[in-house]
C-alpha cells in the first residue's frame, strides 16, 4: 500500500477517534454530574462500551504510525496545500459551539424522560381512582385505627403486586400529635402494626421538605386537588390528591430509574 495513503488513513482514523472520544467523554461527564436520564438501558450500555472501541482505534492508529514511521514520511513527501486560516477558524469555532448544542440536547432528552415518567405516574394514579373506585373511597374515609390501616395496607399491597412496573405508593393524611400538625404516610407493608399493640402516629410520620409541607397544607386545608410532580437525579415523585364528600387523601407515588426513555 502507498505509504502516503497509509499515513493519511491512519492520521484520519486517529483524528476522528480523538474528536469522538472528546465528545463521548463530554457526554458521559454531563450525564453523570447532572444526573441526566436520557437513553434507555441498552443504548446507555452501548454508549459506554463504545468508548473502549474508540480507545482501541486510537491505539491501533498509533501503533501503525510507529511501525512505519509515518510521521517522518508524511513530512518528507506530503506536498498538500495547507488549509486557509479562515477555514481553520470555522472548523475550530464549529467544534467549540457543538458542545453547548450537545449539552442542550442532553437536557432536552432528560426533560422528555421526565415528561414520559410523569405521564406514567399520573396514569397509575388514575387507575387507582377509576378502576378501583370502591377501594379509593375506603381509603379516603380516614380513621387512625387498626382496621383502616390494615385495609389500606391490603389495598395498596394488591395494587403494587398487580403490575411489576408499578411504582412505590403511599397514602398521605394530615393529622395531629399533641396539637402539632403532622403528615402521616401509609404503605403496602407495615412493620409497626402488631396484633396486641395499638398503632402509634409517630411511627407513621411522613418526612417532608418545606416546599412539600406548603403544598400538602394547601391540599388538606383548602381541599385542593392540584397534582404535584418532581424529578431529580432519577428520582420521580408524584402527589395525587383524591377528594370525596369533603374528605381528602393524597396518593404519593415514588419511583427511581437509572436510565432514560429515549432509544430502544
Amino acid at each position: 500500500m502507498n505509504s502516503k495513503l497509509l499515513v493519511k488513513i491512519s492520521n484520519t482514523i486517529g483524528i476522528i477517534s480523538i474528536i469522538l472520544l472528546i465528545y463521548w467523554v463530554f457526554i458521559f461527564i454531563s450525564i453523570q454530574v447532572f444526573g441526566l436520564k436520557v437513553f434507555r438501558e441498552n443504548l446507555t450500555e452501548t454508549f459506554y462500551f463504545s468508548i473502549l472501541g474508540i480507545l482501541a482505534l486510537m491505539i491501533g492508529a498509533l501503533i501503525i504510525n510507529i511501525m512505519f514511521n509515518l510521521t517522518r514520511i508524511a513530512q518528507k513527501h506530503n506536498n498538500d496545500i495547507l488549509n486557509e486560516k479562515k477555514s481553520s477558524k470555522k472548523i475550530v469555532w464549529s467544534f467549540i459551539l457543538s458542545f453547548p448544542l450537545i449539552f442542550g440536547l442532553l437536557f432536552g432528552g432528560d426533560y422528555l424522560t421526565s415528561v414520559k415518567k410523569e405521564k406514567l405516574l399520573i396514569d397509575a394514579a388514575k387507575s387507582i381512582v377509576q378502576d378501583n373506585f370502591e377501594k379509593a373511597n375506603k381509603i379516603v374515609n380516614y380513621s387512625f385505627d387498626k382496621k383502616w390501616i390494615t385495609e389500606t395496607q391490603d389495598i395498596l399491597d394488591v395494587l403494587t403486586k398487580t403490575d411489576k412496573n408499578f411504582p412505590e405508593i403511599q397514602v398521605i393524611k394530615r393529622d395531629t400529635i399533641d396539637k402539632t400538625n403532622i403528615f402521616l404516610g401509609f404503605r403496602n407493608y407495615n412493620s409497626y402494626l402488631k396484633d396486641t399493640i395499638p398503632p402509634l402516629k409517630k411511627n407513621y410520620i411522613f418526612k417532608t421538605t418545606q416546599e412539600e409541607r406548603v403544598y400538602l397544607n394547601r391540599v388538606f386545608k383548602e381541599l385542593k386537588t392540584d397534582i404535584k410532580f418532581s424529578a431529580n437525579d432519577g428520582n420521580y415523585d408524584l402527589y395525587y390528591p383524591y377528594e370525596k364528600n369533603g374528605k381528602i387523601v393524597v396518593f404519593y407515588f415514588s419511583d427511581y430509574q437509572r436510565y432514560g426513555k429515549i432509544g430502544k
